[in-house]
């Protein structure tokens, strides 16, 4: 996933979690904000310290970049996604993670099918 692609400033963040939409399933929590001039997504990623330690949430992190990076094509434009790690996500393994962000997506209609 590209840089430019990656909600980085705390405003943007609030805005999200303030004005957007939110689903959730055991392993992670998603939300979501219609931004209509965009031309691509942007994702924001939370790994809380409760879930591990520094090696435990970076690898879950760049594990959700792939799965991004994967569903490129799938994934509705014109969003501002923040997604959020629940503790079941340090068990998991990519095809897991990316099984779990799938079904997320879809399930807020994120999700080309």
């Amino acid at each position: 996933m590209k840089k430019a692609h990656r909600l980085k400033k705390n405003e943007e963040f609030r805005l999200v979690f303030k004005k957007g939409k939110s689903f959730a399933n055991r392993q992670l929590v998603i939300y979501y904000l219609a931004k209509p001039d965009q031309e691509h997504y942007r994702v924001g990623l939370s790994v809380s310290k409760k879930i591990g330690n520094a090696v435990v949430r970076n690898r879950i992190k760049r594990y959700l970049r792939q799965a991004f990076l994967e569903l490129d094509e799938q994934v509705a434009v014109t969003y501002d996604i923040i997604v959020i790690a629940r503790k079941p996500a340090k068990d998991m393994d990519f095809h897991q993670i990316k099984k779990s962000l799938t079904h997320v997506l879809s399930k807020s209609r994120l999700l080309a099918r």
